[in-house]
């Protein structure tokens, strides 16, 4: 049986729990362990803490995905020339290759005139899983957007030429957008990965002819099958072909041709409406069309939980009620480790996490207020903070330990480990 040849794009959360799931399923392609498999970490070489994020991949997969990944180190084109000649080697072995986040333009740069390139196109020739997501995938098509330089920077909306890889492997002429449904920006628009629409017009006005968007939502895979001439779509979004600000989306379960997407798009062009029915396996997928004034989704019940039990915290602490207002936060607690359990990252869920920290500052906060008043007046308020921090211990979740502490450590409260548990004094006093 020959090896698989599939170019996996995500469009974020490559190292999420969501994105577990996609990456067993195609090691799974690959056969019964070992399978030799590396990940790239040119996008992100640039930045101060490379080495970590290598070391979090590489534990993501080890942990989440039960797979050994090594790292094919390439993070400038100034390398040495033993470092390069590894890295391409790790890559030309590799069964599995991933490369992620960083910035598209820092990736393109370092890449052009070297071997890496060529490396890619060759793994997708011969047979591996290549996966690029975030930035990676940002390269993939004829032209990429340079996000840093637009959105951080101000730049005027214009494209970068990109690898093309996508373009000789599926025949797909396309520009990949992936964090299509971004939401992070609140009150504007960060969609279309943090272009918005009206600067995604703009660039949609300066593709090549015959190019269209091929989007990617967030903690969504789009995964062509070369062999099968399949595309799948997997993940809590959907994949978008756009052309002229109109658009059609394949949602999660969707399977088609991959000469389909090359289809709509050709149709979308011609000013045609496609709209045709899908049920699994049976013709195009079709939603309403996503042409920039829907709002992406969102999970409204977890978002009416934090509501409701922030307005029970907040009552609670009002009335000095610690046990009731630590109830509060162990729910709300509960609710965000059972979704995050349950494979599911977005917005709402950071959302509630950020409120979960804020609520621990408020408690914290109450602490401080009262720590000119006996032990007893505050000693509900603490034992309910060490309480959520051994909780949180006991889930590794050691951020929000830390966090726990150094709320208390502000409001002069020490906070003591030892083996029996964890105690507490006023800053300067003895253990009572």
């Amino acid at each position: 049986m020959s090896a698989p040849r599939i170019l996996a794009i995500i469009g974020s959360g490559e190292t999420a729990p969501t994105m577990a799931k996609v990456h067993r399923a195609l090691f799974e392609r690959l056969g019964p362990e070992p399978v030799a498999a590396a990940i790239l970490d040119t996008p992100y070489g640039f930045q101060e803490n490379a080495d970590e994020l290598s070391a979090r991949t590489v534990r993501f997969f080890a942990e989440s995905v039960g797979r050994e990944v090594t790292v094919a180190s390439y993070r400038s084109r100034d390398v040495d020339a033993l470092t390069a000649a590894t890295a391409v080697a790790r890559i030309r072995e590799a069964r599995y290759l991933m490369a992620g986040p960083g910035s598209p333009s820092y990736a393109l740069g370092q890449w052009a005139g070297g071997p890496i390139p060529g490396a890619l196109a060759d793994r997708l020739r011969d047979g591996a899983i290549v996966t690029m997501a975030s930035a990676a995938a940002l390269t993939l098509g004829t032209v990429t957007i340079p996000v840093y330089e637009i959105y951080k920077v101000g730049a005027d909306p214009s494209w970068l030429p990109g690898l093309d890889l996508l373009g000789p492997a599926t025949g797909l002429q396309a520009a990949v957008v992936p964090h299509y449904d971004n939401a992070e920006g609140g009150n504007h628009d960060t969609r279309f990965c943090y272009m918005g629409e009206r600067r995604l017009r703009v660039l949609e006005q300066q593709l090549p002819p015959g190019t269209f968007i091929l989007g990617v939502d967030s903690h969504t895979a789009l995964m062509l099958d070369l062999e099968r001439r399949t595309a799948t779509v997997a993940g809590l979004g959907g994949v978008t072909v756009r052309v002229n600000g109109r658009g059609t989306v394949f949602p999660s379960g969707s399977e088609v041709g991959i000469e389909v997407l090359a289809d709509v798009a050709r149709d979308l062009a011609a000013g045609e409406t496609v709209d045709i029915g899908w049920e699994p396996g049976a013709g195009v997928p079709r939603r309403p069309d996503r042409t920039g004034g829907q709002a992406p989704r969102a999970t409204e019940s977890l978002r009416d939980e934090m509501a409701e039990l922030e307005g029970a915290f907040i009552a609670a602490l009002g009335h000095g009620e610690g046990r009731t207002a630590v109830a509060a936060l162990l729910e709300l607690d509960s609710a965000i480790e059972g979704r995050i359990r349950a494979g599911e990252d977005s917005p709402d869920l950071d959302n509630a996490r950020s409120t979960f920290h804020a609520l621990i500052a408020r408690l914290g906060e109450a602490v401080g207020t009262g720590a000119a008043d006996p032990r007893g007046m505050i000693e509900p308020f603490v034992k309910a903070l060490i309480a959520l921090r051994a909780r949180a211990r006991e889930a590794s979740d050691w951020a929000t330990a830390d966090f726990i502490r150094e709320q208390l450590s502000a409001a002069g409260v020490e906070v003591r480990d030892d083996a029996a548990g964890s105690s507490w004094v006023r800053a300067g006093s003895a253990p009572s």
